[in-house]
């Protein structure tokens, strides 16, 4: 099957890169930089020399291309008008920026500030999270994949929501490639290191397709993410907080049917926590949970690679279910140690 990847200079690019050079069932045909057109791309993915001798391409000439599938690693606003002409000459699409993840689209106006112009692609769309929505991506030729911080939280949260907590509040510490490739004062070493400072803690955008996701379980549900700058360079970890009574027992049991046959999923044993060092590389899952019964507080724990599980690794699952792939198929990566 023939793929392409739109904006592939990015880390997110790099990531997709790394995993697909190594899928037996994969071949790479346009690889789209606007800065680096016509550039090896092991200019900018040194890591990737030796592996792959492509050559970037320009978004036109892409969009005039022959494949299966495209995967669209694009700032907000620019997949929305891509995505229905690559659907309408039979190409599939994993879109990976937010344009495509709400189903109603007055939210776009309130949350990003344009009005979507394709509400019928809305609703042909699939959010992108395999653990919940497996069958509706294997059938869809459009998934939107979340990000890092929507994934983290809605795999911690779920368990909650479904033992009827109403409120959550998601503690997010998240490192610095969450920023992109292009340095900015939030992703320069020097600013970032040894920082943690909250971002965006009053109304994050996340919040809309974390609560989305969430009212399949708990139609009351709601959700306030607060994300918080870290000095690393990659993961995202996620406390996710509920005010219910629940003992540990009950916690462990809930975690267990929603999660113990997920292959990218692997839930701690009672009385220990995930950890991102543990999951760094690769596109597992780390969850846990702990109760406090005298307070009636219950938490989720979720830690994952931002790059991988939030990120390119979970596109990649998605595209295997729609290419009818195995869904472990290129990403069965173990993780970096130490």
């Amino acid at each position: 099957m023939k793929v392409s990847i739109f904006g592939a200079s990015g880390y997110t690019g790099g990531e997709l890169l790394r995993i697909l050079v190594n899928h037996p069932g994969i071949e790479l045909s346009f690889l789209t930089s606007r800065e680096y057109e016509g550039k090896p791309v092991h200019l900018v993915h040194p890591h990737l020399k030796g592996l792959l001798k492509s050559k970037f391409s320009s978004m036109s000439e892409a969009m005039r291309g022959d494949y299966d599938l495209a995967f669209l690693s694009l700032p907000p606003g620019i997949s929305k008008d891509l995505t229905p002409k690559l659907l309408e000459v039979g190409i599939k699409v994993v879109d990976l920026s937010p344009d495509f993840r709400l189903k109603d689209p007055e939210l776009y106006e309130r949350w990003y500030g344009w009005k979507h112009p394709f509400p019928d692609l809305l609703e042909r769309s699939v959010y992108g999270i395999p653990e919940f929505n497996r069958d509706g991506i294997r059938h869809s030729s459009l998934v939107a994949a979340p990000g890092c911080n929507a994934t983290s939280t809605l795999l911690a949260s779920a368990p909650l929501a479904s033992l009827g907590a109403n409120r959550l509040i998601a503690d997010l510490k998240v490192g610095s490639s969450e920023a992109g490739s292009k340095p900015s004062k939030g992703s320069h070493h020097p600013e970032r290191s040894h920082a943690i400072r909250p971002y965006s803690p009053s109304g994050h955008r996340h919040q809309a397709e974390v609560e989305q996701e969430l009212r399949k379980l708990n139609a009351s549900i709601k959700v306030s993410i607060i994300p918080h700058s870290v000095g690393a360079v990659r993961g995202s970890f996620a406390s996710v907080y509920a005010l219910i009574d629940v003992d540990e027992e009950t916690l462990w049991r809930e975690f267990a049917k929603l999660y113990s046959n997920e292959p990218f999923i692997r839930i701690m044993p009672r009385g220990t926590f995930p950890d991102v060092k543990n999951v760094i590389g690769s596109n597992f899952a780390d969850l846990g949970f702990s109760s406090d019964e005298g307070f009636g507080r219950a938490t989720g724990f979720a830690a994952i690679d931002n790059l991988m599980k939030g990120a390119a690794g979970q596109a990649v699952q998605c595209m295997n279910l729609m290419l009818g792939f195995k869904e472990t198929e290129a990403l069965l990566i173990p993780p970096l140690r130490p």
